[in-house]
């Protein structure tokens, strides 16, 4: 599909050129004094005759895309020949599915480039001209094409699976079953904290809407929003910062005392606060050579080196050691709950309590450089590189408290809701109420679905075509805002899917599905759907509130600005940390690629934790020897500094002066270490 693109793309652009340079011919032969006016208008009607202008103006790019992708047989019947063999099973309604099975029917009778434009059934409007072409081969490469866009849609929203498969199951499989949700309806509701009825959760929604309407009415009364000629809100820049150089200087002074560090004492005496090693090992080390192994194999699934390499620059460890503890650590939850014991750790020093309450948290994705022939490998459009996306949310006391791999160009709003999902699924901890996204981590069904589970998901918009007032109809409203209105919420729509929205929320808090899974089945494929009407209109409805704020309270926009630069902060450490690229011969599965972004992000949550700490005893110490430090000025700092870390270079883990935290000792054997 993404070839066909490039190709008609290309195309149209040549066929621009090929109009302007035919229309300056055409020109030059009228302007032809030579020759007389009926030579020269003969002449100019010889020229645009071969010019279909109609078909070059009025085809849209969609269009173009269709008959890129017909042409393009040999690899479209590729595609479709290797999913013969997969039972797919799928609604008798589904277009994809009823495309599918005539298109096999055909192949076993012989009769595929040979049928008839009339014997092929309905593809839809868009493919129906060039599926009815007089050319039975072209018509026939034509229904392949559609069928091939089909299923992958059908596939896509769940109305075509395969039996055998987790991910591709039918929804109805994915969710709770009907039976038991319509035996335990009100429990698994009770467990939402939300109302049986739809009208009972509209109503508060409305009330606060009309209040952050006349909000936006004001805003716009002070000149800082301005509805443009477009009936698009403008936005004017948040005022900056009263400059001050204090904290920017007691920043520095701060890192300056804490001085130069190499990066195996960080990880050392955060694994010493901590007793990470204990949950990956699931023991105490027994020896002072396996938790040097643990480290490396940290080493070389969180960074860029291999077990060879590590073993280089740590003296007396041999790369099979390091091998057979990286191979530990990838089963299992291990590194989420060694993540989870330094998240806490770093939380609960007095200074991060300066940064944030704990509720807040941001999300955005991490591209690694990665080989193409890496399975979840694609081009990062920024860079045009080959890359593997690690998506990370970060408090708002600056640890990394869920990690997750993904695909690139993709919507990333399930995986952002999964992450806060999974995060407050422990009862003794602060609950995330507020997730920051950029456009990617956004879609009007991530949104009602994030406020079901109890959260509000907040974008950074890029484009100012989404900064539109979506409104129910009939509502009254200001006549200000009147031109940047778009009456397009269904409250009717909310309510007739409000069972099925409730029946999802509950499979995935249930954990029967994954909101990632939950939300790439109800995409854009899922148009038309029932719940994902419901789930859409309620997000417009959510976006019209958020926006309200956003652009009426400067203080929320500047919070929101606050944890997504935070986030930036953050990914500049991991790149530091990860600094080069994905080796071909790793992330081949997904439980490696889960391994690599687990150590990751503990590689850089042990440098967040270690930098706070040491601010911590830092300032103590200076406000002790009379220094003034202002609270105010740590609130602008940050943990993520790492320009004092040496990353690289030959390692010593110095473990003896840590033992009796980190090593079990051995009954009658006595202490033997030796500094390494």
């Amino acid at each position: 599909m993404r070839a066909a693109a490039e190709r008609a793309q290309a195309r149209r652009g040549n066929e621009a050129v090929e109009l302007l340079a035919q229309a300056v011919r055409v020109k030059g032969v009228l302007h032809d004094d030579t020759r007389s006016w009926q030579e020269r208008v003969l002449e100019a009607q010889r020229l645009l005759a071969g010019i279909d202008a109609a078909a070059a103006t009025s085809s849209t790019f969609a269009a173009r895309v269709r008959v890129a992708l017909a042409q393009d047989s040999q690899r479209v019947h590729a595609c479709l020949a290797a999913l013969d063999d997969m039972d797919f099973q799928g609604l008798a309604s589904d277009a994809g599915f009823v495309q599918w099975q005539a298109w096999r029917e055909l192949r076993q009778r012989n009769a595929d480039e040979r049928a008839e434009p009339g014997a092929l059934p309905d593809v839809g409007a868009a493919w129906q001209p060039l599926v009815s072409a007089s050319d039975p081969k072209a018509a026939w490469q034509a229904f392949e094409a559609s069928t091939m866009m089909a299923l992958r849609k059908g596939v896509r929203r769940g109305s075509v699976w395969v039996d055998h498969s987790l991910s591709f199951r039918e929804r109805d499989q994915m969710l709770i079953a009907p039976q038991e949700w319509a035996l335990h309806r009100m429990e698994f509701i009770g467990q939402l904290g939300l109302p049986e009825a739809a009208a009972d959760f509209i109503k508060p929604l409305i009330a606060t809407l009309v209040a952050g309407l006349w909000g936006v009415v004001g805003a716009v009364r002070r000149g800082q929003v301005e509805i443009g000629t477009d009936s698009m809100l403008h936005l004017s820049k948040l005022a900056a910062v009263p400059s001050d150089r204090e904290p920017r200087r007691t920043r520095e002074a701060i890192y300056r005392s804490i001085g130069a560090v190499q990066f195996p004492d960080v990880m050392l005496e955060v694994d010493a606060a901590t007793n990470f090693s204990d949950t990956l090992l699931g023991h105490r080390a027994r020896s002072h050579q396996e938790l040097l192994a643990l480290y490396g194999a940290l080493l070389a699934h969180g960074t860029e080196l291999d077990a060879s390499e590590v073993a280089h620059m740590i003296p007396h460890l041999e790369p099979t050691q390091i091998l057979a503890a990286m191979r530990s650590i990838e089963s299992g939850k291990r590194l989420r709950r060694a993540n989870e014991r330094i998240v806490q750790y770093q939380s609960s020093i007095p200074m991060a309590a300066l940064w944030g309450e704990g509720d807040k948290a941001s999300a955005d994705m991490l591209a690694l450089d990665a080989s193409r022939q890496l399975w979840n490998a694609r081009v990062d459009p920024r860079r045009r590189t080959y890359a593997a996306g690690i998506y990370t949310h970060l408090r708002d006391r600056w640890g990394v408290v869920y990690d997750q791999p993904i695909v690139l160009n993709e919507r990333q709003a399930g995986v952002a809701i999964e992450g806060v999902e999974q995060f407050n699924r422990v009862e003794d901890r602060i609950r995330l109420s507020l997730l920051c996204v950029d456009t990617h981590g956004w879609t009007n069904v991530g949104m009602g679905i994030a406020k079901l589970l109890g959260f509000d998901l907040c974008p950074r918009l890029r484009d100012l075509a989404e900064r539109e007032l979506f409104l129910p109809h009939p509502f009254s409203i200001p006549e200000e805002l009147e031109r940047a209105v778009d009456r397009r919420v269904s409250l009717r729509a909310i309510e007739r899917g409000w069972d099925g929205l409730l029946r999802l929320a509950s499979s995935i808090r249930t954990g029967r599905v994954s909101a990632a899974l939950a939300l790439q089945r109800l995409g854009s494929a899922a148009r038309g759907d029932p719940v994902h009407r419901a789930a859409d209109h309620l997000g417009r409805l959510l976006r019209t509130i958020y926006l309200s704020d956003y652009m009426a309270v400067n203080d929320f926009r500047r919070e929101i600005h606050m944890l997504l630069d935070r986030g930036e902060s953050v990914h500049l450490l991991q790149r530091a940390v990860y600094s080069g690229k994905v080796a071909p011969e790793r992330g081949r599965r997904a439980d490696e690629m889960r391994t690599i972004s687990g150590s990751h992000s503990l590689l850089t949550n042990a440098v967040i934790a270690w930098n706070t700490a040491r601010m911590e005893a830092t300032v103590d110490r200076l406000r002790k020897s009379g220094v003034r430090i202002e609270d105010d000025w740590l609130r602008r700092m940050g943990p993520a500094h790492f320009g004092h870390i040496n990353f690289r270079g030959t390692m010593r883990f110095g473990i003896e002066r840590f033992a009796p935290s980190l090593i079990e000792e051995q009954p009658g054997s006595g202490r033997q270490l030796r500094l390494v």
